[in-house]
């Protein structure tokens, strides 16, 4: 088994193309381990990690969480407006007393941009990056690019579309950081409100018509209106939004070829995609979710066997 060239998984940016390599190949090992009877295997006996979300999450803390114990470490789990944080207690102080119980990984969600690079410079302790702000999602790009990989056999001159809001997610910034050094060319297509002035620096396709955008793709990953994140209206209504950027199995019929499907969840079911899109045969939406822990086993894995500078 090789080694990673990162000590910390803060973002996808940090990862070369032979990191990324070796994380799905050894997800696909562990993929073959959680489809046996016994489903724990020893690797990270003796390891203890701690679950710190600042934001609310449900797929991936537990994802994290299942990872985690199929690899049979001690698992902690720190939910922030339960805890001191919520009595003005600082992300270091929290951290510090948390590592002065002998935890050996963090993986932590905050809402701030730069919060897992901020705490690898100042703990000492592995720090996974399981979202933080607008910034990046590592573990999420890297599990989507599992499942296309596993659905079309490669990603090397593959044609990836994601859709949607654009501006706010951390998954589609990931996402284009991983699909590029594995080889697949990326579009992003949503209303030019949703979409940053920045992205074609990043040598991606931007397209604002959906039908363009979806006959141009092997694959459509359909991120959700982050209506939570959005301080100001980028757009007139949703129904207009559903109009031009909803997809549905009527669309998916009427194109030269047929794609796949793909959506990081929670899913607005009737907004980004219908109901009949979201549970169709081109979807892979729940290989994503079961894909999802085999990722995260094969990052915790390969991240424990590195020491701590």
């Amino acid at each position: 088994m090789g080694k990673l060239s990162v000590k910390h998984l803060i973002g996808i940016k940090n990862l070369n193309p032979e990191d990324i390599n070796l994380i799905l190949d050894t997800a696909q090992t562990f993929k073959e381990v959680i489809n046996r009877p016994i489903k724990k295997v020893p690797s990270m006996r003796d390891v203890t990690v701690v679950n710190l979300f600042f934001e609310n999450s449900t797929r991936t803390r537990l994802s994290f969480e299942l990872a985690e114990k199929r690899l049979s470490a001690d698992v902690l789990n720190f939910t922030a407006s339960s805890s001191s944080v919520s009595k003005g207690e600082t992300l270091i102080d929290t951290v510090n007393n948390i590592l002065a119980m002998k935890v050996d990984m963090v993986v932590m969600r905050h809402p701030k941009p730069g919060a897992a690079l901020f705490l690898s410079q100042k703990v000492n302790s592995v720090i996974v990056n399981a979202g933080d702000g607008t910034h990046e999602h590592p573990t999420q790009a890297l599990l989507d690019a599992f499942s296309i990989r596993q659905k079309l056999g490669t990603l090397k001159g593959k044609k990836v579309v994601i859709v949607g809001d654009i501006l706010h997610s951390r998954v589609a910034l990931s996402n284009i950081y991983c699909l590029q050094k594995s080889g697949a060319e990326v579009m992003v297509c949503g209303p030019a409100t949703l979409i940053p002035k920045y992205i074609e620096q990043l040598g991606v396709k931007v397209e604002t018509n959906l039908i363009n955008a979806l006959n141009w793709c092997d694959v459509a990953n359909v991120l959700r209106i982050q209506l939570e994140r959005q301080d100001i209206k980028y757009f007139p209504s949703l129904r207009e939004y559903i109009m031009q950027y909803g997809i549905t199995l009527d669309i998916l019929k009427k194109l030269q070829k047929k794609i796949v499907i793909m959506h990081p969840g929670p899913i607005n079911r009737g907004v980004e995609i219908t109901t009949e899109v979201a549970d169709s045969d081109q979807s892979i939406i729940l290989d994503q979710v079961e894909n999802g822990v085999a990722v995260r086993m094969a990052v915790l894995y390969l991240l424990a066997g590195q020491p701590v500078g």
